[in-house]
């Protein structure tokens, strides 16, 4: 199996080169149980944030990253944008999104009482990687429609063409490779 050498602040990881299109692959960068990389890329990624109240991300791989990232930034909470309207949930907003790697269409959900969090406030979007920045665009729509000012979106990584994006701000650039 192929690899792609990762180099993020003294961390280095060999990330699998795994085909998500018939054209296209793309190195798998999972933070998923790597509390190396998120407590590194976590202060790295905060020293690079405007002044924000509020980090949200969608459910489920930029959880662990936005734990770490808003405890960085000395803040009580972050909101999580579910991936399914939950019976708890009263009001929720929802939106649609797809991206490379789900390669269908999901929600993302906020429920009223996180919402309520938003108004007024001004939001870092926080995801792993930005691919296409479907997620993140769809996250958008949810804290604008909260009230929520979106000051910056963020990552960890800017994958392919999502590195020449001027809208972003992210730690190291992953490339996009021809399916093998």
């Amino acid at each position: 199996m192929s690899t792609y050498t990762l180099h993020l602040g003294g961390v280095t990881r060999e990330l699998p080169i795994i085909a998500v299109s018939d054209e296209v692959s793309i190195a798998s960068f999972v933070i998923l149980g790597d509390t190396e990389i998120v407590q590194t890329a976590a202060p790295l990624l905060a020293d690079k944030l405007p002044p924000v109240d509020m980090l949200v991300t969608a459910e489920a791989k930029g959880i662990p990253f936005v734990y770490e990232l808003s405890k960085q930034l000395g803040m009580k909470r972050y909101i999580v944008a579910r991936k399914s309207v939950k019976p708890y949930m009263k009001n929720p907003i929802v939106d649609k999104a797809s991206s490379i790697t789900t390669q269908k269409e999901q929600q993302l959900v906020l429920e009223e009482r996180d919402a309520a969090l938003l108004e007024g406030k001004r939001i870092a979007l926080v995801d792993d990687v930005i691919s296409t920045g479907e997620s993140l665009l769809a996250l958008e729509k949810l804290v604008t429609r909260a009230g929520g000012n979106v000051m910056t979106k963020a990552a960890i990584l800017a994958e392919g063409n999502a590195a020449a994006m001027e809208d972003i701000t992210f730690l190291e650039t992953l490339p996009l490779f021809k399916k093998e």
